[in-house]
């Protein structure tokens, strides 16, 4: 059954098909709402917010959009109220469990623990620190834009539907974004002497895949950054 097959049917009454539909996507789903709070705790209250959400206006769709887009609409304005709701400062200090939490973000490692250098280690700890402070500085609709389009890949004219704005407003908030990263990251970003193609929609900031999987995972679409929570 397609993804607009699986909805129609949970509105119809079916009480399995939602449940397929959320474990169809949930991974997608957990990566934007983790990247977008910053923090598993309230990523995970976002997503359960968003999918209780979902569940309950499922009838609401219009069908004007694909169906994962609406979902990822749901969860990144469920994680943006609790952001907002929690009053997010700039600064916010990082979770103590940051090396666990750096570590889901790097994914799979390619090589083995023993094999890392001590020093290399710290420094790309201290990279990944970086980026995620900077991150949290960012205002929230800035924040959820940069995500959506530089670490979790989805063209801007989807991202604008998503947030449901204009795609220019979704150009406009990366560069922002961009701009403020840069200024924050200036001193742990490895600058490229490859000029960037004029032709490009919205520029990158990139880093240094070698050392700091975190800043390199903003320009590519990568795998979930941590297994998603499981909800009753």
């Amino acid at each position: 059954m397609s993804d607009a097959d699986l909805l129609a049917a949970h509105v119809a009454g079916d009480p399995e098909a939602f449940g397929v539909l959320v474990a169809r996507h949930r991974d997608r789903l957990w990566a934007v709402a983790l990247r977008t709070c910053g923090d598993p705790e309230t990523a995970a209250d976002g997503l359960q917010d968003a999918l209780v959400a979902a569940f309950r206006r499922a009838g609401s769709f219009r069908g004007d959009a694909a169906v994962t887009t609406w979902l990822h609409r749901v969860v990144v304005n469920a994680c943006l109220d609790r952001l907002r709701a929690a009053q997010v400062r700039r600064a916010e200090p990082l979770p103590e469990d940051l090396d666990d939490l750096a570590e889901v973000r790097r994914g799979p490692r390619a090589t083995p623990a023993h094999a890392v250098d001590p020093a290399e280690r710290v420094v790309a700890d201290e990279q990944r620190s970086r980026v995620q402070a900077a991150l949290a500085e960012l205002p929230p609709v800035q924040r959820a834009a940069v995500v959506l389009v530089d670490m979790e890949g989805y063209p801007v004219a989807e991202v604008a539907q998503i947030l449901d704005c204009a795609e220019g407003t979704v150009k406009s908030r990366c560069s922002r974004a961009r701009a403020r990263l840069a200024v924050l990251l200036a001193d742990v970003l490895d600058v490229s002497d490859e000029p960037v193609p004029a032709s490009a929609a919205v520029p990158q900031v990139v880093g240094n895949p070698a050392t700091d999987p975190l800043v390199s995972g903003m320009a590519t679409r990568g795998p979930p950054p941590a297994s998603p929570p499981t909800f009753d």
